[in-house]
């Protein structure tokens, strides 16, 4: 069974580490000893984590001598954009049309509020319990 590319990415994203590993190759490219820098775990266990990002699409090493460049990969970024933002919209349409009707409701209230009182309801007449 083949997975899909988007599931691929979240699915890479989903460790801290390969996160920050993104995010701070977002600031530009690294090798592979500069990334390990700040973890604190065996370049073993780096390369490791820079292969599901590679699988995800998210960052590619080119071939060639070492130290060899990480470099950050945008199209996976704009597959996952492109999908957060078409979620977002389907929810912020959602909202507005719950806005839309809580106006609504809102405005009829009111509107019962005002006629009770101009129908001479039992603010404007002294009611036989107002006694």
């Amino acid at each position: 069974m083949t997975t899909d590319v988007l599931s691929r990415v979240f699915a890479a994203l989903a460790d801290p580490t390969r996160r920050d590993m993104v995010a701070r190759l977002s600031e530009g490219d690294a090798t592979v000893s500069q990334l390990a820098a700040p973890y604190g775990i065996s370049l073993q266990a780096v390369y490791k984590h820079l292969r599901v990002l590679e699988d995800a699409g998210l960052v590619s090493r080119p071939r060639g001598p070492q130290p060899r460049q990480v470099r950050l990969e945008v199209e996976a970024l704009d597959l996952m954009d492109t999908w957060i933002e078409r979620h977002r919209d389907r929810v912020e349409q959602r909202y507005r049309r719950l806005d839309a009707v809580l106006a609504e409701m809102k405005g009829q209230e009111h509107g019962q509020d005002h006629g009770d009182r101009d129908r001479g309801g039992p603010e404007a007449a002294g009611h036989p319990d107002d006694s």
